[in-house]
């Protein structure tokens, strides 16, 4: 079996990784999961959380918003939203939580299902936990 697999990250906006790692920390819409070399296929979506790359040069950190992560010989995560957790600052932060707070105002407003509107919801609670957890509340 491999030591490594090839990883891969990207949002709209850019592409923010692409490296052989030994292990992906997912932050899974189902629940946290590591991927590792001969992981099982799997495709999952995301929460807002840290995603964690452990590699050669030492372990990169990522704050997602959302997505998709596909497992299989490779690990490939198509983010909504991913800023490198060194990038990451208490007014990006902000940002981010304003971001959902909006989605949730929008949602409520306009009387969507309400299953939609229970989304958003715990869209603004993931990321608000998240800014606690990381310090950036």
């Amino acid at each position: 079996m491999a030591e490594t697999m090839q990883f891969d990250l990207v949002c709209p906006e850019r592409h923010l990784a692409s490296t052989q790692a030994s292990a992906v920390q997912i932050p899974g819409a189902d629940g946290d999961l590591t991927a590792m070399p001969g992981h099982s296929p799997l495709i999952t979506t995301l929460r807002p959380g840290l995603l964690r790359v452990d590699a050669a040069d030492g372990t990169q950190e990522y704050v997602v918003t959302g997505g998709f992560a596909e497992i299989g010989e490779s690990v490939s995560v198509l983010a909504e939203n991913a800023v490198p957790r060194a990038e990451l600052t208490r007014e990006t932060m902000a940002e981010l939580i304003e971001a959902a707070k909006h989605t949730y105002e929008v949602a409520k407003a306009e009387e969507q299902d309400p299953g939609l509107v229970d989304d958003a919801a715990k869209l603004l609670s993931d990321m608000v936990a998240l800014g606690d957890h990381i310090g950036l509340n």
